[in-house]
């Protein structure tokens, strides 16, 4: 992440290679991890954690933000923003470097679950319904939402590699599959570094460690409570707490900004979301084991 940000002062690159890098995530190195790991995934109740918990997130998340709003008398873009920043987690760009190191690749199918049942599914619904209601903008019809889901490169993979559960790849293929999917974690990182924003107009400092508290330490806090109440246990449910405690979405923040929804907020929450959870993530990860 670091030689991202020393890229970005430099300006020895072309001021959107972050969309360069995370275009060649998306399309090459997202969907190779997904089928280099899925098709291995063993079937059993504990995969419910990684399809349910990222919609319980949700729907706690949105009714706090909402309640916090209203008392605060914030304006409908900071709270758009917040509602797009606090519920949707960066699990997938982050989330997966973060579980493969904490854990190790045995835990990365589950990761890959939550995000693509989870939050990639949260933001292209949930997250269009927000935009839709808070957005001076034009309104996402259900047809494109609906399209954008179908064709995304890493939910085709997804399908593809639970079609191919339980077989084995000849050899050339594992490699290759192998090899591309190492490159994902240090091209994350350089984007992530070349696209962070630390700048904050003031009267948003409230509102973005309001946003950056809850998502960062309530959120997963509650959640980890709970399942260590109801006795919930096991390597799913770890691997989709600890993505409960994912920085706020980068992709939602650029979806804010570009709806108008307090553009230097949105990208704030992701940048200082990101270098924070460098210090709560360890912390969560040995509270939850």
């Amino acid at each position: 992440m670091g030689s991202g940000l020393v890229l970005q002062q430099l300006k020895l690159f072309p001021a959107d290679t972050d969309k360069t890098l995370n275009l060649y995530v998306i399309y090459i190195a997202l969907p190779a991890l997904i089928l280099q790991q899925v098709p291995g995934l063993v079937f059993s109740s504990s995969l419910l954690a990684p399809f349910i918990m990222p919609w319980l997130v949700v729907l706690f998340s949105g009714v706090i933000v909402l309640l916090l709003c209203r008392f605060m008398g914030w304006s409908r873009e900071v709270t758009g923003a917040l509602l797009l920043m606090v519920p949707l987690g960066n699990t997938s760009f982050l989330g997966i470097p973060m579980i493969q190191h904490f854990i190790g690749a045995k835990g990365i199918p589950y990761a890959v679950l939550y995000d693509q049942f989870g939050s990639f599914l949260a933001l292209s619904s949930y997250g269009s319904l927000v935009l839709a209601f808070y957005s001076p903008s034009a309104r996402p019809g259900f047809f494109p939402i609906i399209q954008r889901i179908l064709l995304f490169p890493p939910a085709i993979a997804l399908v593809t590699a639970l079609y191919f559960h339980g077989i084995t790849y000849p050899a050339w293929f594992g490699s290759l599959l192998s090899m591309t999917a190492k490159s994902m974690v240090p091209v994350v990182m350089v984007a992530i570094g070349f696209q962070m924003r630390l700048l904050l107009d003031k009267h948003d400092l409230l509102p973005l460690t309001c946003g950056l508290i809850l998502r960062l330490l309530i959120v997963p806090t509650v959640f980890i409570l709970s399942c260590k109440a109801l006795g919930i246990s096991g390597l799913a449910v770890h691997v989709s707490l600890l993505e409960t405690a994912m920085p706020p979405m980068v992709t939602a923040g650029a979806l804010a900004s570009i709806a108008g929804l307090r553009p230097e907020l949105s990208s704030a929450m992701a940048a200082y979301g990101i270098l924070l959870s460098f210090f709560t993530l360890p912390l969560i990860n040995i509270w939850i084991k």
